[in-house]
């Protein structure tokens, strides 16, 4: 009979973590589960439902003594915890001390207390920096955050820890997760051209749980997990997509709303050598639309039309590319645009 591994799981009130947390759920024959979350009403409603399955611990990821017990006597970690943007963009100090610090404490405790556990961790799209007249990526690629993209620069600074450890460990540099995204700012960050590559929660989350089984093939690499040529689409038709859907009509907004230049997101070349691996593709960008459809009623359809003019133009306020062409903030628009 194979001895039951002890898995750590962070980040699971997340939207991959979530996904991450409900396959693993289906294994509990094979692992014995413990999901590491910050205290606070969202997590605690989320990951209490699951506290006669799997043991729930709460925490600060910052505090290194806080993740002493959680390490101990783990053959796999998989690290999702992260300060997100737009809030990481906005608050890169305490986004650094989340993503880069608190792995840091993460795998030194680890090293101590776990030293033969498996890490996988998950990275981001964002450390490739702007691809946008070179879309095609692999990762032998240069990385390189863009400007203002302060989660790129944590995501660098945890893979360089992670890499220099005396763990085993993983990466898996996920591009655009798509589902249960809200909209924010950043959504005027990427420039309309923009190849854009998805994948959903539900796959990605997969992926994670069919790593732990392939520790030999994944050991010490670099991942980019896409979801592959069916979940390619531009960012422009992206948009108009997903207006459609929620009832908001056209992309019809002024001229310079959108960045021209510095954001991240393309197409994944060799996204195929991690689906070869584990097989955890299932999803198409047309399941998505349609995940997403079956969420939007009639009513809430009608509704969202009838005041979609309101909504735009609150929209058009969070568009930083749009402020600072309207005020002439020079140092902003030669972030966001190509100046001639």
């Amino acid at each position: 009979m194979t001895a039951i591994k002890n898995v750590l799981l962070t980040g699971a009130s997340g939207t991959v973590g979530f996904e991450i947390l409900h396959h693993l759920c289906k294994l509990l024959d094979r692992f014995k589960i413990t999901v590491f979350d910050l205290d606070n009403k969202k997590s605690r409603k989320k990951l209490l439902k699951f506290k006669d399955k799997v043991e729930v611990v709460f925490g600060d990821i910052t505090q290194k003594d806080n993740l002493i017990e959680v390490c101990k006597n783990k053959d796999y970690v998989i690290h999702i915890a992260a300060l997100i943007p737009p809030i990481a963009d906005d608050l890169p100090e305490l986004a650094y001390k989340i993503n880069a610090i608190g792995t840091r404490n993460l795998v030194e405790n680890l090293e101590k207390y776990s030293p033969n556990t498996f890490f996988i961790y998950s990275s981001s799209i964002s450390v490739y920096g702007d691809r946008l007249l070179n879309p095609l990526i692999n990762v032998g690629d240069d990385i390189k955050a863009s400007e203002g993209d302060e989660y790129a620069v944590t995501k660098i600074a945890a893979e360089d820890i992670i890499q220099n450890s005396k763990l085993d460990w993983t990466i898996f540099r996920l591009t655009a997760i798509m589902g249960n995204h809200k909209v924010s700012k950043l959504m005027f960050h990427m420039p309309l051209e923009t190849s854009m590559e998805i994948c959903t929660p539900r796959d990605t989350g997969l992926a994670f749980v069919l790593a732990l089984v392939h520790q030999n093939q994944l050991s010490k690499r670099i991942f980019n997990l896409g979801g592959g040529e069916c979940c390619r689409t531009l960012y422009s038709d992206f948009l108009i997509e997903s207006f459609n859907i929620f009832g908001m009509g056209g992309v019809d907004f002024p001229k310079k709303c959108f960045a021209e230049k510095n954001f991240h997101c393309g197409y994944y070349e060799d996204g195929h050598k991690l689906e070869d691996i584990l097989k955890f593709r299932h999803d198409s960008i047309s399941d998505y639309y349609n995940h997403e459809k079956k969420k939007v009623s009639i009513i809430q359809r009608y509704i969202t039309k009838a005041i979609s003019k309101r909504i735009k133009k609150r929209l058009l306020n969070k568009s930083e590319p749009y402020q600072a062409f309207i005020k002439s903030d020079k140092k902003m628009i030669k972030r966001f645009f190509n100046i001639t």
